[in-house]
């Protein structure tokens, strides 16, 4: 197998995109404890079972992936999507609660 270094540029891009709903996310959260934004009651307890939930789907991927013979880069997406389900996800679910109070 031959090393291209341009088969890692969508995981990378995945990873920031990722990096950039969690501020979203980490931001509202804070703004919702300190309640100057609307935020349901329990997202405290949802903010870390859905972290185990993400971590569990995750590596899950990234193993079958793997045992199915996928190539680095397909592995990394593999462990990526589950999470950047969760983080996109949230910062819309987070965004839209503000209209529903």
């Amino acid at each position: 197998m031959f090393f291209n270094p341009m088969d890692y540029l969508r995981p990378m891009a995945q990873l920031g995109r990722i990096a950039a709903e969690a501020h979203t996310v980490i931001a509202l959260r804070m703004a919702g404890f300190a309640g100057i934004w609307p935020m349901h009651p329990d997202e405290a307890v949802r903010m870390v079972s859905e972290k185990v939930e993400a971590g569990h789907d995750s590596v899950r991927a990234a193993m079958v992936a793997g045992l199915n013979g996928r190539d680095p880069a397909e592995i990394a997406m593999a462990a990526i999507r589950p999470v950047r389900r969760h983080t996109r996800a949230n910062a819309r679910r987070l965004k839209d609660e503000s209209s529903v109070k």
